[in-house]
């Protein structure tokens, strides 16, 4: 079944039986907003990776900055939390132009620049004490108000909307990879000079991939904040936010539109059900064994493996069905 003839059923598991099944179950609901989170981030950076082809290990700056963009907005200025949110985004794409000098950086020598720009938003959130709160922190940011007599800041409201967000990702990711901007960012991949030529300004759009990849973490970094209630930069800016969405990437298959997201709902909901209990205090060393199982295996991720072997079966089963043939 292709994707777009799956959509309907998509809509009606995610905003109808998952509500109705699991909405007083807070815990499970608890889950599956992390894991959304999570994807969230993991789309923002697969399409930094698949599209744009950088390498990123610096994502937490984006959700940091965000992060703390709409909670000083909600908290110092009256701004309402959604219109914080979406600043939030815009916060940080903005700090993402302190990026733009390690475009001209590839590979591993990229990824560790970005990786330095997140330590260095850490320490500025540490340090201006005045309108971050410093090493303590932001307490008391606004949940997510109750709205049409609906109370957004609940756990099934703060499901709907992480899914919302997620979903709205996945439909600018796919309008971008199908555009004609997508096909000259895929061509740039396998060969940057040789689409100079042709006339496509690869910085440019390697900058807007930065950018947006940016300004999508910074929503989820908004969001997270008024989820939790809380922000300190070690949290904020915690490789953590860089590191789990990139093993649900790689896991789910990040080439892919719905492996980063199946990917995470997956890694992180067996890693908090079944690796958390077995390990407790290190638990994220299976994931970390898993990943490397799937680099060494399967280095197309989940969703392209089980695709080839779902092809390989439906062939098997037509070549083993009996010919028919009419007689003349």
């Amino acid at each position: 079944m292709k994707l777009r003839h799956s959509i309907p059923i998509i809509l009606v598991v995610l905003y109808g039986v998952v509500p109705l099944l699991l909405q007083h179950n807070n815990y499970i609901m608890s889950i599956l907003v992390a894991s959304l989170t999570i994807a969230g981030i993991a789309l923002a950076w697969s399409l930094l990776g698949n599209l744009g082809g950088m390498v990123s290990f610096g994502h937490a700056a984006f959700f940091g900055v965000g992060s703390y963009t709409s909670a000083i907005l909600t908290m110092k200025m009256g701004v309402p939390v959604f219109p914080a949110i979406l600043f939030g985004g815009i916060g940080a794409a903005i700090a993402s132009i302190a990026v733009l000098p390690a475009l001209r950086l590839a590979g591993p020598y990229f990824a560790l620049a970005i990786l330095a720009y997140a330590n260095i938003f850490r320490i500025l959130a540490t340090e201006f004490t005045s309108l971050t709160g410093g090493a303590g922190g932001l307490l008391g940011i606004p949940l997510f108000p109750e709205l049409f007599g609906f109370n957004f800041g609940s756990k099934l409201g703060s499901y709907l909307i992480i899914t919302s967000i997620v979903l709205i990702f996945a439909v600018i990711y796919r309008m971008i990879r199908t555009s004609y901007h997508g096909f000259a960012l895929l061509a740039m991949i396998e060969g940057e000079d040789s689409t100079r030529v042709v006339g496509v300004n690869s910085t440019f759009l390697k900058a807007m991939m930065l950018f947006l990849s940016a300004f999508m973490t910074g929503i989820i970094g908004a969001f997270n904040a008024h989820y939790i209630n809380f922000l300190e930069p070690d949290y904020a800016f915690s490789g953590v936010w860089t590191m789990i969405p990139i093993v649900a990437a790689i896991f789910g298959g990040y080439r892919t539109l719905t492996g980063p997201i199946i990917g995470a709902i997956v890694v992180y909901t067996v890693d908090q059900l079944i690796f958390k209990a077995l390990i407790p205090s290190g638990h994220q060393i299976i994931l970390g064994a898993l990943l490397t199982l799937m680099i060494l295996f399967a280095p197309d991720g989940l969703i392209p493996l089980f695709s080839k072997k779902l092809s390989w079966a439906r062939r098997v089963k037509e070549n083993r069905s009996p010919q028919t043939g009419h007689i003349c």
